[in-house]
């Protein structure tokens, strides 16, 4: 189920208490409606009684869609947590477990699961379209402010790759991923006991470390 509890909260810019609804745990399930307010970040998205301010507040939370069969941890640091005897038992009934360090990469793992593609596999498009993003010189890498997933439609994924003044976006078949990630078991594998974070830090570790330069 879904859990919430009420915080007292000092506003950060006019400095008066006041009190905010912070959610612990979401379970689509139940709470379908939680959903979308997860998806849109409206869920972390406070505003002060007081002076009217509007701010957010990434509080760590756990994600539970038992129809897509997934759980995302959101926090910014798994602080040497043992999570496996919460972890075990949803592994054991086919769950696929997640951390997530920002609100970024938490709604777009939501899209992705929603999906139901496979995060290692955007991870690796993602990078591949960076790649070719640089060496077609469509511009430098300290250009680049983010590398998106945007959608997976017949098979074919969209990535768009942003800059501040603009953008691109790139088609990248699935399947030639997913036969990569095969058969390269060893270098993609990913243990769901552990809540694995699966971002760009993840996947640029990879080629770092086979290239010797970790």
């Amino acid at each position: 189920m879904s859990n919430s509890r009420e915080v007292n909260y000092t506003c950060p810019y006019c400095g008066r208490p006041f009190t905010i609804t912070v959610y612990d745990s979401v379970n689509t399930s139940e709470d379908p409606d939680l959903r979308d307010s997860c998806l849109s970040g409206d869920i972390f998205r406070h505003s002060c009684p007081h002076c009217h301010t509007d701010f957010m507040i990434q509080n760590p939370m756990v994600y539970q869609d038992p129809n897509h069969k997934f759980v995302l941890w959101l926090n910014s640091s798994d602080a040497g947590r043992d999570l496996s005897s919460f972890a075990k038992p949803l592994v054991k009934q086919g769950y696929r477990l997640r951390r997530c360090a920002t609100l970024k990469e938490f709604t777009e793992k939501i899209q992705i699961f929603e999906d139901g593609i496979s995060d290692v596999a955007v991870e690796l498009a993602k990078y591949d379209s960076f790649i070719e993003f640089i060496d077609n010189r469509r511009g430098n890498p300290e250009d680049v402010t983010s590398v998106e997933y945007q959608s997976c439609n017949d098979g074919v994924m969209k990535i768009n790759v942003r800059t501040d003044d603009k953008g691109l976006s790139f088609l990248i078949p699935l399947d030639p991923l997913m036969e990569e990630i095969r058969a390269q078991a060893d270098r993609y594998e990913v243990n769901d006991e552990e809540m694995p974070l699966i971002n760009s830090d993840w996947i640029i570790s990879l080629f770092t470390e086979a290239e010797g330069t970790a």
